[in-house]
């Protein structure tokens, strides 16, 4: 079958500009599925790692002599300064900080709040002066906050909104993954999900040269006369990614084809109308 002739019987196109035209028509809004929007398990697993650091700093909330009690405190209980990154939305234990800039000099003064089984009064004094600057200790002061674990909870949830994009591509590689397994099945024909050039030497037999070291196609497919490598991706913004990858993919469906094999690029989402071509 000629490859027009597949347009026709199956998109109902003349034309690769019918093609594109159809592409664009129906292009997917949205595969959110429920865990798409919060990882709970991951952010509880956080969460738990410093619950108890976490209760132990809610004595502070609503204390009017705020400065002395957290000296207090971290006297006697001084791992619970491996829970203040967290208080800011931040996962290092290091802090580079440029404390002043209007003498003509950058002056930078580090903090460091790995987990200490005790700590100096110069310590204390620094961690004191970390957390009033960066306005943490005013909110647990004035009970703009009620709950530190509530607060740190809330925080965690925030930052895995950050994972969403990561998890938009995983639940393309999952819907994908259903259909493919399906037309397998139906027609016997063998896969491979997360296939590298070494699985499919191993498992098949079939030689695949790889453009780069850690090359992982989301799935390999093998029937009597074919190995089709396959890559799947969702985009919901747009941006100039999208055209560095599809120079990228031409680029690897040149790089496979001429190694006898065939490439398909499945790809879906809205942000494909907003990138520029």
């Amino acid at each position: 079958m000629k490859f027009n002739s597949i347009f026709q019987t199956y998109l109902n196109c003349s034309n690769e500009t019918e093609v594109f035209q159809h592409f664009q028509n129906t292009l997917t809004d949205s595969i959110s599925v429920w865990n798409y929007f919060v990882d709970w398990q991951k952010v509880l697993r956080k969460f738990n790692d410093v619950e108890i650091n976490l209760n132990t700093l809610n004595y502070l909330v609503g204390k009017n002599d705020i400065e002395n009690e957290f000296r207090l405190l971290l006297q006697q209980h001084p791992q619970i300064i491996s829970a203040i990154p967290i208080l800011i939305a931040c996962r290092t234990t290091n802090f580079k900080i440029l404390t002043d800039y209007t003498s003509g000099n950058f002056v930078y003064k580090s903090f460091n709040f790995k987990r200490k089984d005790s700590l100096s009064q110069l310590e204390i004094n620094d961690i004191l002066e970390f957390t009033k600057n960066t306005g943490v200790l005013e909110l647990f002061k004035n009970k703009n906050i009620k709950s530190i674990p509530d607060y740190v909870l809330g925080i965690e949830v925030g930052l895995d909104s950050n994972g969403r994009k990561n998890r938009g591509g995983t639940t393309m590689e999952i819907v994908l993954g259903n259909l493919i397994s399906t037309i397998c099945q139906q027609n016997n024909f063998l896969l491979i999900p997360q296939a590298t050039s070494q699985k499919i030497q191993a498992q098949w037999n079939i030689n695949v040269q790889s453009d780069k070291s850690s090359r992982r196609f989301d799935f390999a497919v093998k029937n009597q006369n074919n190995l089709y490598l396959i890559e799947a991706n969702f985009y919901s913004g747009g941006g100039s990614k999208l055209k560095s990858t599809a120079g990228e993919y031409k680029t690897l469906f040149d790089f496979i084809s001429r190694q006898g094999h065939k490439f398909i690029w499945v790809t879906d989402g809205l942000g494909w109308k907003t990138t520029v071509y």
